[in-house]
């Protein structure tokens, strides 16, 4: 099957260079052609693409931004539409992800921009949102109105479906025009994404583009920042480097590291009643996306003192991954990812020989595994692909500080505790640099609205224009009503 992706509006299709990706899944495979822009046409795009935002868009109130918004969400929603079809039946391929863990993930994930959802997502950075669409009262005096960029240009990276639709859809509501590199993992959803909205409102559809190149490519990755006004770019920390440095210096430059997230389980969580639903939502953390997600649990404190002891919580979630593996198989693994897999496996089992009480639990076939240790140990990547471990404390009051060294890499915290904890425990994590705290079940799907790596999801995007109390004040001695 030959597919395409990308959205180039103003551009002749038979005009550019398409690349082809192949994707071999357990014997099935799928072609989809990428668009290879030239330098000249990068710079024609992003032309059309900033005298669009400021014809059209600029000009559209957020409310019905977010009702197109609203609508294309709907299509993508409705499984009788042809593009949810399409999602349900090859981003299984694409990405390797058992199709009943993606059909049920994209159903919460793009319920989170439902039109209810994006009022609350405008809500949360603007006390008023009109001042995206005209000129407010400030509390200080004066007006003030909030411009989104001309351009915005996206690097996305990562292979879990949809996810870029976070940043594209923040754009959008900041009325900025964009354009958006897919990765080569997933380089479907946000073209579909953009289809419907020109569909929708052709003009508002003139106002994005979803391009693709291979990462790494400098020349073609630097075009686009060239052009841009402000640039989001996502990846690992080499990456990130290597575009900040490329970014022209009169140009905003907002990046998003890699994370490491992880869950804390108090003993008032591990009576025998509740223990095993606690371990069911930890696990299921585990396996959504086979921790892709910056917001992915690599280990668990769990506290002593309770009915079921820190060891006996790992064996529930080793049972537990256990029984997910029969209903959401986890993918294929690359080998680079086998490798990682195997060598976190074997440093685990090395641990265990020479820590007394200390295990290492998995299926015959490697598909999950869990380590267990009672020893002082700190935070630490797990292998990924359903590798967790889980560590024995005496209170959970003892986390905070063993996790202060790494306070630029944390991010999501899942919490199963009794409201007092919850609340103690947050005032610790936030102080060492935890930026969201969630149930356990809910780190992978963030609310609309959080503010990732703790930052603002639209004001970081915006530059403020303010007419000050003086002004205002002055210009009264100009008026034909002045005495």
């Amino acid at each position: 099957m030959a597919l395409r992706a990308g959205y180039l509006p103003g551009i002749n299709a038979n005009d550019v260079e398409w690349q082809t990706l192949t994707y071999d899944r357990d014997g099935q495979a799928i072609e989809v052609s990428v668009p290879l822009l030239s330098d000249e046409q990068m710079k024609g795009l992003s032309g059309r693409i900033k005298e669009a935002s400021r014809q059209h868009l600029k000009s559209m109130a957020v409310s019905d931004i977010t009702a197109t918004i609203d609508a294309t969400i709907a299509r993508l929603l409705d499984r009788n539409d042809t593009y949810r079809q399409q999602a349900e039946e090859y981003l299984p391929l694409i990405t390797g992800y058992d199709a009943e863990m993606v059909r049920l993930g994209l159903t919460g994930y793009l319920k989170t921009f439902r039109q209810s959802e994006l009022r609350r997502f405008v809500a949360e950075d603007f006390v008023n949102p009109k001042i995206l669409d005209e000129f407010q009262p400030l509390p200080k005096g004066g007006y003030g109105r909030a411009y989104g960029p001309d351009l915005l240009a996206h690097i996305w990276a990562g292979n879990v479906p949809g996810l870029p639709l976070w940043s594209l859809i923040s754009g959008l509501l900041v009325k900025a025009g964009n354009i958006g590199k897919v990765p080569s993992t997933e380089p479907l959803m946000a073209s579909w994404f953009a289809h419907i909205i020109a569909e929708i409102d052709p003009k508002l559809g003139q106002c994005l583009a979803v391009v693709w190149w291979k990462g790494g490519d400098v020349d073609r990755e630097q075009a686009l920042l060239n052009q841009a006004d402000l640039v989001m770019a996502y990846g690992n920390n080499d990456t990130l480097h290597q575009i900040r440095d490329r970014t022209p210096i009169t140009t905003r430059c907002l990046t998003y590291s890699h994370k490491v997230s992880f869950g804390m389980v108090s003993k008032a969580a591990l009576d025998t009643g509740k223990a095993w639903e606690v371990a069911h939502q930890a696990a299921y953390d585990i396996v959504r996306y086979d921790q892709q997600g910056c917001y992915s649990p690599h280990l668990f404190f769990v506290e002593q003192g309770g009915a079921v002891t820190p060891q006996e919580f790992a064996q529930y979630i080793a049972n537990e991954l256990d029984c997910f593996e029969e209903k959401f198989p986890r993918r294929s693994l690359t080998i680079e990812e086998a490798s990682g897999v195997a060598a976190w496996r074997q440093s685990e089992e090395m641990k265990s020989f020479s820590e007394e009480n200390n295990a290492v639990m998995g299926d015959a076939n490697g598909a999950w595994s869990v380590a267990y240790s009672e020893a002082e140990e700190d935070l630490a990547p797990s292998g990924l692909n359903r590798t967790a471990k889980v560590i024995s404390v005496k209170q959970l009051d003892d986390v905070p500080a063993r996790i202060a060294p790494y306070k630029a890499f944390l991010q999501t915290v899942g919490i199963a505790a009794a409201p007092e904890e919850l609340q103690r425990l947050a005032g610790m994590l936030g102080a060492v640099g935890v930026t969201r705290i969630s149930a356990l079940e809910h780190m992978t799907a963030p609310e609309a609205g959080w503010h990732h790596d703790g930052r603002f999801n639209l004001l970081d995007l915006v530059t403020m224009t303010e007419v000050e109390r003086s002004a205002e004040t002055a210009a009264e001695a100009f008026s034909d009503y002045v005495d």
